[in-house]
């Protein structure tokens, strides 16, 4: 009579042979959520040894001009061609990416947009640290036209 009892236990209850994708749902979540904060800090770049030749270069079209930024406390932000939004950088980063663009281009134009509330002092002193250190020949203030 026991083995009766026991045999129909067993019969009631089957086995499950189902994975529990729950865990791995969750492991998927956290690491999207990894590499979507991580993706934008990563620097894609590739060196590249291209080949030489004598061929003319074709003409191209005026590029746009870099534009620092000086917002209300003094920060500093670059915006130049091939980037959407400014990148906030401090002076020495600043010399060395605008040196770098005017040795690529002597004739680059570059502007200077000082916050309305900055103090002209801080927009001067940027001024003269891109003619001064980053070597500029065409600098300029940047502003808005009345409405």
């Amino acid at each position: 009579m026991a083995l009766a009892t026991a045999s129909r236990r067993h019969r009631k209850r089957k086995l499950k042979a189902e994975i529990n994708v729950v865990p791995y749902i969750d492991v998927m979540l956290v690491l999207l959520i990894i590499f979507m904060v991580t993706a934008p800090l990563l620097n894609v770049g590739v060196d590249v040894n291209l080949p030489q030749a004598d061929a003319k270069s074709l003409e191209q079209k005026k590029k746009q001009p870099v534009v620092v930024q000086v917002g209300k406390d003094g920060a500093l932000a670059l915006t130049y061609e091939g980037v959407d939004r400014p990148q906030a950088v401090d002076a020495e980063q600043l010399v060395a990416k605008v040196r770098a663009f005017v040795e690529a281009d002597p004739e680059l134009a570059v502007y200077v947009a000082g916050d309305r509330d900055v103090s002209y002092q801080s927009v001067y002193e940027v001024l003269s640290l891109l003619q001064r250190d980053a070597k500029v020949s065409r600098a300029g203030l940047m502003g808005e036209p009345k409405k």
